[in-house]
């Protein structure tokens, strides 16, 4: 469903394209990585052409064990995935971020900061962290998942 978000803003072919993503377990507060919806995400993101900077608070050391594995049969794979030790630093070049984990820490970011670092301010968040409307007052394009759109 992140993905066809991806998509639907971006378009099929996503070469060229940096995502940032937040959150990558299963969860908030655990490396569990087994059902966790940025598997999903991470082949088909990688599998258009995308490049993508990922941080989660805990499960970076086992995404990036599960992640070679996902994407150890497509082209480039694993070479266009940067694991970020900072939130922020996902953002630095990116064209969105993607949120998929709701992870405490990624409730009240600072919004003028994630402006500033995206090239694009894009938020598609697969958790519904924010307020649409406080995110069109931001000057952020943000999309959720089951709420209206607020174009920025």
């Amino acid at each position: 469903m992140l993905g066809r978000k991806v998509v639907n803003r971006f378009g099929e072919d996503l070469t060229g394209k940096t995502f940032g993503v937040w959150g990558l377990a299963f969860k908030p507060n655990t490396d569990d990585m087994r059902e966790a919806p940025a598997r999903v995400l991470a082949r088909e993101l990688v599998s258009r052409g995308a490049s993508l900077r990922v941080h989660d608070p805990v499960a970076m050391h086992e995404a990036r064990r599960v992640l070679e594995t996902d994407l150890a049969d497509m082209p480039g794979g694993m070479d266009r995935v940067q694991f970020c030790d900072a939130q922020m630093d996902v953002l630095k070049d990116a064209d969105a971020l993607v949120i998929v984990t709701e992870w405490k820490v990624f409730r009240s970011p600072d919004f003028t900061q994630i402006r500033a670092l995206l090239k694009t301010p894009v938020i598609i968040d697969g958790r519904n962290l924010y307020e649409p409307d406080a995110m069109a007052q931001a000057g952020i394009e943000y999309h959720a998942i089951g709420r209206s759109t607020a174009a920025h």
